[in-house]
């Protein structure tokens, strides 16, 4: 879901943007900003937090019910719904409340752009037991990994390990 809202918000702004001459926006305040004018609409800005809103909480939900097939499935540990919830969020949020606070309104795509590189800097520590767990037949039953599947796992993350490195030694 959140793949998709996503890529309609970029398809959207991109079309926006470049139809209308305006290449050099480069922080999502200025997007924001010249939503309304070059749509026409008070209500593109606020569509488009929406969309951002709803990606957010696309996101923070998968990783909220990951987070409860993994404690209660593998480590047999019970958490209330309300207190798994209120920490995802809290570990969602807080870092980027206190990276607002600290870096101000300026700072909020760099934040964004911290984020993402954190994010893809840690996608093969996940993607890697993920495969590895999915593939043994002793832990998923009939569910195990087919082979092709198997493939596919272990080719997105040797392509995600090696753009990650080639990223990392050529700052």
């Amino acid at each position: 879901m959140a793949l998709l809202v996503n890529a309609a918000i970029l398809t959207v702004a991109g079309a926006a943007f470049h139809a209308t001459g305006h290449t050099d926006v480069a922080e999502i305040q200025d997007a924001y900003k010249l939503l309304a004018p070059i749509m026409g609409t008070w209500l593109a800005p606020v569509l488009f937090g929406i969309a951002l809103l709803a990606s957010g909480q696309s996101s923070t939900l998968t990783g909220t019910i990951a987070g409860q097939v993994i404690m209660e499935g593998f480590l047999d540990m019970k958490i209330p719904c309300w207190q798994r919830r209120l920490i995802t969020r809290g570990l969602a949020l807080i870092p980027a409340f206190l990276g607002v606070l600290w870096l101000g309104e300026a700072g909020v795509g760099k934040i964004l752009i911290a984020s993402q590189v954190v994010l893809s800097l840690q996608l093969p520590f996940a993607i890697w037991p993920l495969v590895r767990l999915t593939s043994r037949r002793d832990v998923m039953g009939a569910f195990v990994n087919s082979a092709p599947l198997k493939a596919i796992g272990w080719s997105l993350f040797a392509g995600i390990t090696v753009t990650n490195l080639w990223l990392l030694f050529t700052l």
